[in-house]
C-alpha cells in the first residue's frame, strides 16, 4: 500500500460532510503542489465541489474518480454491466423492499386502525396518505443524506487512490498530457460530473475521459467504452494487458455502467468485477454496506501502471 493510500484510509476514508470533504480537498491540494500540478476547486450543480488537478482543458486524457461517500444502506448496490435486465430487476426489487412495501404496510395499518376505532373512511384515508408521504420522504432522505458508510474501500476510495498514486508517480515529462478530476456528488446522481461537463463542454467533446469507480473488489477489470471512445479501444488494450492477478476486458458494446463517464462523449468507465460460477456473469456487489472492505492492492498498482502506459501511448 502506497503512502498516499495509507493516509487516505487513515484520515480521509469517509468523505460525506462538508468538513470531511474540505479536509480531503486540502490534502489533494497539498499533494498536487508537491508534484508541481496546479489545483483548484470548481463549484458545480447543487453545491458540488470538484477538485481539478492539472490543465484539464488542454490535457489529452482526463483521469477521474468520484470522492464523495454514499449513505450506509441495509442492502448492497448490485450491478451487472453486461446484463442490464438483471441490474434493472434488482433495482426495482430494492425500491419495492425499501420504499413501497413499508409505505403500503403503514397505510394498511392506519386504515385497519381507523376501522377498529370507528374513524370515518375519509379521515382514515387522509391520515394514511399523510403518513405515507412521511415514510417516502424519510426513505429518500436516508438514501441521499443518511449516515455515511464507514467502509468505502471499493466505493470509491479505490478510484481516489488510483488518481493520487498517479499524481505521485507520473513522470514529470508526461504530466502536461494528463489532468485529474475528483468528482463530487456522484452518489446523489452524477451531479459533480454533470456540472463539470457543462463548464468544459468544448474541451470534453473529444477528450478521452477514463473514470475509475469501484476498482478494488474483483480480478476482472472491465473497461466500459462509450461509442465515441471506440477509437481509443486498441490503445487501452495495449496499455492494460493481462497479468496473473488481473484480467482486463475491453467492452465496446452491450455494456452499461452507471457512473460519471456517462456524462462524457468519449467516456470510459473502469470497474473491478467478480465472476459468477454459474453463467460467468460479471457483477459488482457489497458496495454501500459494511462489507465494502475489499481492497486488492494489485488492482490499484495494475491500473496505475496501465494509465501511465496509456499516457505514453497517446503521446506517440
Amino acid at each position: 500500500m502506497t503512502e498516499t493510500t495509507k493516509i487516505i484510509f487513515e484520515k480521509h476514508q469517509i468523505r460525506k460532510t462538508k468538513k470531511q470533504k474540505t479536509a480531503f480537498i486540502e490534502y489533494v491540494q497539498a499533494l498536487a503542489a508537491k508534484n508541481g500540478y496546479p489545483c483548484k476547486v470548481e463549484k458545480g450543480t447543487f453545491g458540488a465541489r470538484n477538485i481539478l488537478v492539472g490543465d484539464c482543458d488542454s490535457a489529452k486524457v482526463l483521469f477521474t474518480a468520484h470522492y464523495d461517500t454514499c449513505a450506509r444502506l441495509p442492502f448492497p448496490n448490485f450491478i451487472t454491466p453486461k446484463h442490464f435486465l438483471f441490474y434493472l430487476l434488482y433495482q426495482v426489487a430494492a425500491v419495492l423492499l425499501f420504499v413501497f412495501l413499508p409505505t403500503v404496510a403503514v397505510a394498511a395499518l392506519i386504515y385497519l386502525g381507523g376501522w377498529v376505532l370507528g374513524i370515518d373512511h375519509a379521515t382514515t384515508v387522509q391520515i394514511a396518505l399523510f403518513l405515507c408521504d412521511i415514510v417516502l420522504f424519510g426513505c429518500l432522505i436516508l438514501l441521499l443524506a443518511g449516515p455515511a458508510n464507514k467502509h468505502t474501500a471499493n466505493d470509491n476510495t479505490s478510484g481516489v487512490t488510483v488518481l493520487t498514486d498517479l499524481i505521485n508517480q507520473l513522470p514529470y515529462d508526461e504530466s502536461a498530457k494528463v489532468a485529474f478530476v475528483f468528482f463530487d456528488l456522484e452518489e446523489a446522481g452524477l451531479f459533480g460530473s454533470l456540472g463539470y461537463r457543462s463548464k468544459h463542454r468544448r474541451g470534453t467533446n473529444r477528450q478521452l475521459v477514463v473514470n475509475f469507480d469501484c476498482v478494488s473488489d474483483g480480478e476482472q477489470m472491465l473497461f466500459c467504452v462509450k461509442r465515441k471512445a471506440k477509437a481509443y479501444a486498441p490503445l487501452i488494450e495495449t496499455a492494460f494487458t493481462a497479468t496473473d492477478t488481473v484480467k482486463p476486458e475491453i467492452a465496446t458494446r452491450g455494456v452499461f455502467y452507471p457512473s460519471d463517464q456517462s456524462n462524457f462523449p468519449c467516456g470510459v468507465g473502469v470497474a473491478a468485477m467478480r465472476k459468477s460460477k454459474i453463467g460467468g456473469i460479471l457483477y459488482l456487489s457489497r458496495i454501500h454496506t459494511k462489507r465494502d472492505i475489499v481492497y486488492r492492492e494489485e488492482n490499484i498498482a495494475y491500473l496505475t501502471r496501465g494509465a501511465i502506459n496509456l499516457i505514453r501511448t497517446l503521446s506517440k
